[in-house]
């Protein structure tokens, strides 16, 4: 990510409404903005969609993906004019759906809580998500996992970030917990999620998605279909109950 472009989703997820303006578009059509609230998919997060107004025009925005320079590429949900370059336009989340993705997400670094295995896979979509793990067998109660999961939801845990260099995330491997994607390096610094703090702290594995601010935003969430997929692999599905 260079400076040119400054990502707002990172500092502030909460941001449904962001007033930025048209640096380029891209040959398929994209729109790359100077900042911008809409998160390009990534991690096992989808891209945001939402709209973008300006001059009385407004655009549908079907998704965001991530551009060669790290930047967010607002992809049109049909061809249309496109806002000028220079223009000054105002962003518009479809929050509803980028919250699930928030509550979701959230609830996956807890499951891999729940459940200390190895994460060989994950994804999430509005409202309900999955991770694969490292399990070659199912597990004897899957009751008592979903109960230990609310458990820690119910806690109300703080949820926040820190950054480590590279270095120091070479030194402590054992934060890294999915084996299929590892953190992007390159920009020297690694970006961390933590769940709970001081005592209270339950989690901390390096993350670039979005996430609630307190795990009692998650809500209640239940399993879905413990899945067997390979000799050494299960896949865990959980759903928001709300």
């Amino acid at each position: 990510m260079t400076d040119r472009f400054t990502p707002i989703y990172r500092t502030d997820p909460y941001a449904r409404d962001l007033s930025a303006q048209v640096l380029r578009h891209t040959e398929e059509g994209g729109i790359v903005l100077d900042r911008s609230t809409f998160y390009p998919t990534g991690g096992g997060q989808p891209g945001d969609s939402g709209w973008l107004d300006w001059d009385g025009t407004t655009l549908p925005i079907a998704t965001t993906v991530k551009g060669g320079a790290g930047e967010s590429v607002l992809v049109p949900a049909e061809p249309a004019q496109l806002p000028p370059v220079g223009a000054h336009v105002v962003q518009r989340l479809d929050w509803e759906r980028r919250h699930k993705h928030m509550r979701v997400h959230t609830a996956l670094h807890l499951l891999s809580v729940v459940i200390p295995l190895p994460v060989t896979g994950g994804a999430i979509t509005a409202g309900r998500g999955r991770l694969d793990f490292m399990m070659p067998e199912p597990p004897e109660d899957r009751d008592a996992l979903e109960l230990e999961l609310n458990r820690l939801i119910d806690s109300d845990l703080v949820v926040s970030e820190t950054w480590i260099t590279e270095a120091d995330l070479e030194a402590n491997p054992s934060l890294v917990k999915t084996l299929s994607v590892q953190p992007p390096r390159g920009s020297g610094r690694i970006r961390l999620v933590r769940i709970g703090d001081g005592a209270e702290q339950v989690d901390l594995q390096p993350c670039g998605g979005t996430h609630v601010a307190r795990t009692g935003e998650i809500g209640r969430v239940v399993f879905g279909k413990i899945e067997n997929k390979g000799k050494q692999n299960r896949r865990v599905n959980i759903l928001l109950d709300t």
